[in-house]
């Protein structure tokens, strides 16, 4: 018989201008059909796999987009003295942004600006000798030391532009360090460390007189001092958790540290904030909201106490970037 034309895998039989119900499959003869069956079939794979290509390269694209690509390093450095110190990297973007934790932390107080600064910057941290992940050779805790150790740090991360954040004790230790890195530093920010309503004590007798609770009860006086820090209405959990942070350093680290930070104030910390007046800025905590800024070089957040960037994270974060931007101009 002669071959048909191929019409599809399905055909109605007719009969005049009627159709039969009874559909069957109609056959094709010779290999037109299968032919066009197979072209048909490559054209639909091929298809897919177009689309698939497309797709991934589509989410390969937002990713980039949405995550920016960081470099995440950690090391050891040694200190002038030798101590070993801890650090990090993580981020790209000039200029480095170098957080420096408090007294008796370390620098995971800083997780939440370590996460959002990375994001546009290079972020540095550092842990002081005797605190968090460093060690030390030092029997003296001073802030000149510490200074040292931030300086070391830099170095060691090879950044040529930094701004220095430095929260309550590591103030005054940036303050040391930007001596050491000189013009490397565009910036300073003091975290409710000056220009607070504390008074330090300044002479012997009363910085003695401070301390010497701590030599009797370590732990239970530095508890007792950092539930004081807190602004009436914050979560009890919270407090609980940025105390429990406190817990896990040597008290003869903290003992020294306290002495050499209420020396250096009475000492250095006039002369300095003057050397340094026109790169320091300040974010303070205004627990009552009524409490006002000295110098337009201060930055008030209502409604917290000490902890600022780790009780209102977002707020602080805004207000240190709005810095960043005046450091950059």
């Amino acid at each position: 018989m002669p071959e048909r034309p191929c019409q599809g895998w399905w055909s109605p039989k007719t009969s005049g201008n009627s159709t039969r119900s009874d559909e069957e499959p109609k056959v094709c003869g010779g290999e037109l059909c299968k032919m066009k069956t197979e072209i048909g079939m490559n054209m639909r794979i091929r298809k897919g796999m177009l689309l698939s290509v497309l797709t991934l390269l589509i989410l390969m694209v937002s990713a980039c987009v949405t995550k920016p690509v960081q470099t995440v390093r950690q090391g050891i450095v040694p200190s002038v003295d030798g101590s070993p110190i801890a650090y990090g990297v993580q981020g790209r973007g000039e200029p480095t942004i170098v957080f420096v934790h408090c007294w008796t932390c370390n620098h995971q107080f800083w997780k939440d600006q370590i996460k959002h600064f990375s994001q546009t910057h290079r972020v540095l941290w550092v842990d002081l000798a005797g605190h968090g992940e460093s060690g030390s050779h030092r029997d003296r805790y001073t802030m000149s030391a510490f200074g040292e150790d931030v300086a070391a740090a830099v170095n060691a991360a090879e950044a040529d532009k930094v701004i220095l954040v430095g929260h309550s004790m590591g103030g005054a230790v940036v303050v040391e360090a930007a001596k050491r890195l000189g013009n490397r530093v565009v910036g300073i920010v003091g975290v409710d460390t000056f220009f607070t309503p504390f008074q330090y004590p300044k002479d012997q007798d009363s910085i003695n007189a401070f301390v010497k609770p701590f030599e009797s009860d370590f732990h239970g006086t530095s508890e007792k001092l950092l539930r004081s820090m807190f602004a009436p209405g914050v979560d009890p959990r919270q407090i609980d958790r940025i105390v429990g942070m406190f817990s896990g350093t040597d008290p003869k680290v903290g003992i020294s540290a306290m002495y050499e930070l209420f020396q250096w104030n009475a000492e250095h910390a006039d002369e300095d904030l003057a050397r340094y007046a026109g790169i320091l800025y300040n974010i303070n905590a205004a627990p009552t909201g009524k409490e006002t800024a000295p110098n337009d070089h201060v930055v008030m957040v209502p409604g917290v106490g000490h902890f600022i960037a780790q009780v209102k994270p977002q707020v602080f974060n805004h207000a240190l970037e709005e810095i960043i931007s005046k450091l950059a101009q």
